[in-house]
């Protein structure tokens, strides 16, 4: 199959935005050893694309809610079928069919950037000037010219880390520079990669299903590291566009993020439940928690102050008020003034 439509596609769009800076007028010259006016045509590709893409973006992140929703389900079949793999598997596909859930959605933005990428690879991999004249996919000859030239502080953005001798003699370009410049943009490309899948599953937390949480564990580590080889191939054109998407990325996460918050059952996983804040309650012995001091009737508990105890009533001993026995009762009036007696 061939893929010359995302050829011209990915040529349409580079060309589009860097005829749009050369009008507003950003220096075509080497201004600080660069030709800015590629480097933001390449960078504004990111954007175009991201904002395409941006409808697919919010798929993602519904798929990833409705896969945290599932986690207590997954875990109760998991422990259902613990060592039947075979039986958990069919009984967690059938469980995604039913509630309209795609584990596959979380890498589904990546997957479709893949062509873009390679489109962008291969577009800039013909920047060479021994490809003089054999223009393709919409280019001129000035405009071809143009880009074989342009560089990024004095390094092309067709050379790459590993460039041979003869590839940097075409580019007429200083072998040291190029690495240095292709060697930082490698390292800033692995770490920005890290940060767009760990901003995601600190704020998500791991997945319960072995296959979501293989899956996290290749894009928060095995990417990153594979980088590190393959970056190595990169043209320097290449590696700005993986840098700038990962910055886009990183904004757009947290603005999703902010806006729309991740259960909190799924935020930090293993963490226990939130407490009241406030200095802890403690029991009595007998487990009945102590009634609360802002009760009606009682002044204080609002204002730290507490709460006035009840007055008792006293306690009588009934032995010690009681006569003993053969003793005269004891008048309780006595002391009193008799009553005087009616005149007959």
């Amino acid at each position: 199959m061939s893929l010359d439509w995302i050829y011209y596609a990915i040529s349409w769009i580079l060309l589009r935005w860097h005829s749009l800076w050369d009008f507003i007028g950003v220096p075509e010259g080497r201004f600080l050893g660069s030709n800015w006016s590629w480097v933001l045509a390449i960078v504004f590709l990111v954007v175009t694309v991201r904002v395409i893409l941006f409808p697919v973006f919010v798929k993602q992140i519904k798929s990833q809610r409705a896969m945290q929703a599932l986690q207590p389900k997954v875990k109760e079949l998991q422990e259902k079928h613990k060592g039947d793999r075979e039986t958990l598997q069919k009984e967690m596909m059938e469980l995604y069919k039913t509630e309209k859930a795609n584990p596959l959605m979380g890498c589904l933005p990546m997957f479709l950037q893949i062509p873009v990428f390679l489109g962008l690879f291969h577009v800039l991999r013909r920047l060479n000037p021994d490809n003089q004249g054999k223009t393709l996919y919409g280019w001129t000859v000035e405009q071809f010219e143009s880009a074989t030239h342009a560089s990024l502080f004095t390094a092309p953005l067709a050379g790459k880390f590993g460039s041979t001798a003869e590839e940097l003699t075409a580019l007429q370009a200083n072998g040291t520079t190029v690495k240095i410049i292709a060697g930082i943009l490698v390292l800033i490309m692995m770490g920005t990669t890290y940060l767009t899948s760990r901003q995601m599953i600190l704020k998500t937390g791991w997945a319960e299903d072995p296959q979501q949480k293989m899956i996290q564990r290749l894009m928060l580590y095995g990417i990153p590291l594979s980088l590190l080889v393959s970056g190595a191939l990169f043209p320097i054109g290449v590696i700005i566009y993986w840098v700038t998407n990962n910055l886009f990325t990183l904004g757009q996460q947290q603005w999703v993020l902010r806006k729309f918050p991740p259960p909190p059952m799924a935020k930090k996983p293993g963490s226990a439940p939130a407490r009241p804040s406030g200095p802890p309650v403690k029991k009595p012995a007998g487990g009945v928690a102590p009634k609360s001091p802002v009760q009606p009737g009682r002044s204080g508990g609002l204002f730290g102050k507490k709460p006035q105890p009840e007055p008792q009533a006293p306690v009588v001993e009934t032995k010690a008020v009681a006569p003993k026995p053969g003793a005269k009762p004891v008048n309780p009036k006595k002391g009193a003034r008799p009553a005087s007696k009616p005149k007959g």
